[in-house]
């Protein structure tokens, strides 16, 4: 009687718990990652560049009644914002190396802080918009810009981009704090550790271009044409 054959066994190599399985190991699926990342910020960056090209086209057809339509915005407000959001990139950077160092309690004091600073610039920005509504900037039937109507057209043109530039960006705000509460959650469950924390590096990058956003946004709607 012929000896039945053994099977053949085959060692499998312990993996990362983390590793999903259609990668092959956690090198790929960080590649993978990081790629998806990139390409997310790549269509926001076409997004905001539309928004910008807009800006810019009627902003040089409208110079001198944009200049004057943008005077009621408040530069100390504006500033304040910018200061809060470059702040927050520092406190975001330091949670990002919280993790890569393995530090939970780094970790969960820089995201909290990034989501104070990221909660003061809505705060600010809600004011903001209250003022202007006051003010009857908002574009529409109850629209009464400084000038009267020699510049209410062009006015109104300005606050659209206004609204729709700093809406957009404070919708993103928004978006991050909210992703930072489910971050704060992962992290006191000890999600992250030394050895993986992709959520922490690719919120980085999302919260580092939101900030990069403003930085852009404040001296073309708050600062340019001031001057004259």
């Amino acid at each position: 009687m012929a000896d039945i054959p053994q099977a053949v066994t085959r060692h499998v190599a312990p993996h990362h718990p983390k590793l999903r399985h259609h990668f092959v190991d956690m090198e790929q699926q960080n590649e993978s990652s990081q790629l998806a990342m990139w390409l997310f910020l790549l269509t926001e960056i076409m997004f905001f560049g539309g928004l910008f090209t807009g800006y810019g086209i009627y902003r040089f057809q409208y110079a001198a009644v944009w200049a004057q339509a943008a005077r009621p915005l408040s530069v100390f407000l504006g500033g304040i914002n910018t200061a809060v959001l470059i702040t927050s990139s520092l406190t975001m950077a330091m949670a990002v190396h919280s993790a890569q160092t393995g530090k939970k309690n780094l970790l969960i004091l820089f995201l909290i802080l990034t989501f104070l600073f990221g909660a003061v610039f809505l705060g600010i920005k809600a004011v903001e918009y209250h003022d202007k509504y006051t003010e009857h900037l908002l574009p529409g039937y109850d629209f009464h810009p400084e000038g009267g109507e020699n510049i209410a057209r062009g006015a109104a043109l300005f606050y659209c981009f206004y609204f729709a530039m700093t809406g957009m960006h404070a919708l993103h705000m928004i978006i991050g704090v909210c992703i930072i509460v489910v971050l704060l959650v992962m992290a006191s469950k000890n999600r992250f550790s030394a050895e993986y924390h992709p959520h922490i590096e690719y919120f980085g990058l999302y919260w580092h271009f939101v900030d990069i956003i403003w930085i852009f946004l404040f001296p073309l709607l708050y600062l340019m044409g001031r001057h004259k």
